[in-house]
């Protein structure tokens, strides 16, 4: 009978201790877990503004005049220049979506570099933490992959011509305060500024809803990473 006891006891044991063997996720669970989330959110991300309207459809990130010649605009509307207005915005948009392409190798090439502690930071970390480690990493590397894209997308969207058509018009009128025509440096940060807000919505997706989290290990990671924090 006792012999039944302490067998049983074992088996007991073992049972326990390979259920939580499952539950438990290992470091190479969380990194690999963390790695296919911060890719499908930067994929996702970086194919929905490359889309044609991802930026100029999406009221939160389209590009407007820089404020510095936002008082032009109002000045060349009242004048009868919404057209040329209109083109500025729809072609500083267009050269966005085309930067918007190059993203993904240097997220991807972000993930890779990511260390142990930088997976448990974003894992445990604010509702923005993997947003705020691509902003430290990738924000020198997307400016300079970036703004000769947005240079080449200003001028086959015609915005280098129409923003300085309409900085040129604007510039003619007595008494001004003159605008730079030169508008390649603002569409750069705009489309970076733009991404990462899109990479903060796909980031928060994945942490509050259990559908967004598209395979096992992302399930298993997310949801320990879920009660650890409560």
């Amino acid at each position: 009978m006792k012999k039944a006891a302490i067998f049983l006891a074992l088996i007991f044991t073992v049972l326990v201790s390979n259920a939580q063997s499952k539950l438990i996720p290992t470091n190479l669970d969380i990194g690999n877990a963390l790695k296919q989330a911060l890719e499908q959110g930067t994929g996702k991300s970086s194919d929905r503004l490359s889309a044609v309207d991802g930026f100029f459809g999406n009221a939160a990130i389209k590009i407007l005049f820089p404020p510095e010649a936002q008082k032009a605009e109002k000045t060349l509307r009242a004048l009868g220049f919404n057209k040329l207005c209109d083109d500025v915005i729809l072609s500083l948009n267009r050269a966005a979506e085309g930067a918007a392409k190059e993203a993904k190798p240097i997220f991807i090439n972000a993930i890779k570099q990511m260390t142990l502690q930088d997976v448990s930071n974003i894992l445990l970390g604010k509702q923005d933490a993997a947003t705020e480690y691509f902003k430290r990493t990738t924000t020198v590397q997307l400016s300079a992959k970036f703004k000769p894209v947005v240079q080449v997308s200003l001028d086959q969207a015609g915005a280098t011509r129409y923003y300085t058509n309409a900085a040129t018009t604007f510039n003619k009128i007595p008494f001004v305060r003159k605008i730079n025509p030169d508008i390649s440096d603002y569409v750069t940060q705009k489309a970076i500024d733009g991404l990462f807000v899109e990479i903060a919505k796909e980031e928060l997706n994945i942490r509050q809803n259990l559908s967004a989290r598209t395979t096992p290990l992302m399930k298993k990671v997310f949801s320990f990473a879920d009660g650890f924090k409560k």
